[in-house]
């Protein structure tokens, strides 16, 4: 598939670096010429440097002859007049980043369809989505729901208190039927577990599961089920707006912002939530704002080092659940071996929002989850698919994915080495960075 990105910023370098582990042609168009030339060196993709609203600059990317055509500047005006400029000449499908919430407006959408621009991406309203699932359910570090919830995956850290620690996979099967341990993180390595891996203390498991089976895992992992109501945030930013706005019915927000200002556009943005002028990291504040009583805190300030540091502060002063936003990727595999309950990142989750397209045309018959180098990909199987010749256990899969789980008729459902893939069936797939390629063959 033919790629052209425009913006060499932080979504559009990390999505050029995804694509090309995946062998994609991708072609990485930006201004600044010094920031092409890091990437150029270090990757398998082509850059050209140039304005991303230039005609002819964009006809020198290849975009008449594009399957995909993505716009991430920092700069949503800019996104999408190149969006139209790529449609005009002949890109199939275009995606353009864009920081005004009245955009993704369902109302708006036949607007924006008619301007050439396929795919509207807003990353704090992703932030945003993850934040609000890990407060629903706050003894997980991340979860995601299959097809409205009929499967489940969920990562969790192993504490003292786990009965899975000390235990190889193959015993955990021969006890447990229902969850699959599917991923297993340690430190900064990420492995695709077997039968003889065993678990050790501080792993982060992500199980494949049923709803009804949730709190099964939560309790063979000895967490506590505790509800969130008091949630300070920490940091007045669009996330937090955005958090706001879609559960400030559901939880009571209380918003510390340093800035005054900021504040007086908070109190008209934020209306179901307080607004505090105070500084979010001084423990007087914490104490003064109720920290001992509260359950959630989050910390969406732009600084990735703050926001760890005052999540971790949250923790030493009783918070049950905590999220930082790491932006910093280099700070994440760091930032999820600390004692942080969830951490976000706004480029991975715009990443994944983006790769669903590459995985099918139609982007709701095909979900894509990127958890740092390993990835999650849920996908329907085609006729004559390869996953349909036998039983798992003789399709001789490769050594860095496992299938996870499956639904079908509507069902989730877990795969065990004697399961036979049907055509129809939407699998889950997980697997390491850079071979989503491979498994996009397995399903036709």
């Amino acid at each position: 598939m033919k790629i052209v990105i425009v913006g060499a910023g932080e979504v559009g370098s990390h999505l050029a670096k995804l694509l090309s582990k995946e062998e994609q042609d991708v072609i990485l168009v930006d201004k600044d010429a010094d920031r092409l030339a890091v990437i150029d060196s270090n990757y398998n993709l082509m850059t050209l440097c140039g304005s991303p609203t230039s005609f002819s600059v964009l006809k020198s990317a290849g975009t008449h002859k594009c399957d995909l055509f993505i716009a991430v500047t920092p700069f949503e005006d800019k996104n999408l007049t190149a969006c139209a400029i790529a449609k005009h000449l002949g890109a199939k499908k275009t995606v353009a980043r864009v920081d005004n919430w009245e955009f993704m407006e369902k109302k708006n959408a036949d607007f924006f369809r008619q301007s050439g621009i396929s795919k509207l991406i807003y990353p704090e309203y992703l932030a945003a989505q993850e934040i609000i699932s890990s407060l629903k359910w706050p003894w997980t570090k991340s979860i995601f729901e299959l097809q409205n919830g009929r499967l489940m995956v969920v990562g969790v850290k192993m504490n003292e208190e786990s009965r899975l620690n000390g235990m190889k996979l193959k015993e955990v099967g021969m006890t447990q039927r229902n969850f699959h341990v599917a991923v297993i993180k340690r430190k900064n390595v990420t492995i695709i577990p077997r039968g003889d891996d065993e678990i050790e203390l501080g792993d982060i498991l992500y199980f494949t599961s049923t709803p009804e089976h949730l709190d099964e895992i939560r309790e063979i992992c000895g967490l506590d089920n505790h509800k969130i109501e008091k949630v300070i945030v920490m940091g007045g930013s669009r996330i937090a707006i955005r958090l706001v706005a879609l559960a400030g019915d559901i939880f009571k927000f209380k918003i510390i912002e340093k800035d005054r200002a900021r504040c007086v556009e908070l109190c008209e943005k934020c209306p179901d939530a307080q607004i505090i002028n105070g500084d979010a990291r001084d423990i007087e504040t914490l104490t003064e704002e109720g920290i001992d009583e509260t359950d959630a805190f989050i910390a969406v300030t732009g600084s990735s080092e703050m926001n760890i540091l005052a999540s971790l502060t949250a923790k030493e002063c009783g918070v049950a659940k905590t999220v930082a936003e790491v932006e910093d990727l280099q700070f994440i595999t760091s930032a999820d071996n600390l004692n942080i309950s969830t951490v976000i990142n706004k480029k991975l989750l715009a990443s994944s929002n983006i790769f669903q397209l590459l995985l099918d045309s139609d982007e709701s018959t095909a979900k894509f989850m990127a958890l740092g180098d390993a990835d999650i990909a849920e996908m329907e199987v085609k006729p004559k698919s390869k996953l349909t010749k036998g039983p798992v256990r003789s399709l001789s899969l490769n050594r860095d994915m496992t299938i996870a789980g499956l639904i079908r008729d509507g069902k989730g459902m877990l795969v065990s080495g004697n399961t036979v893939i049907e055509p129809g069936d939407r699998v889950v797939v997980f697997c390491l960075s850079g071979s989503i390629h491979k498994i996009e063959r397995l399903f036709g």
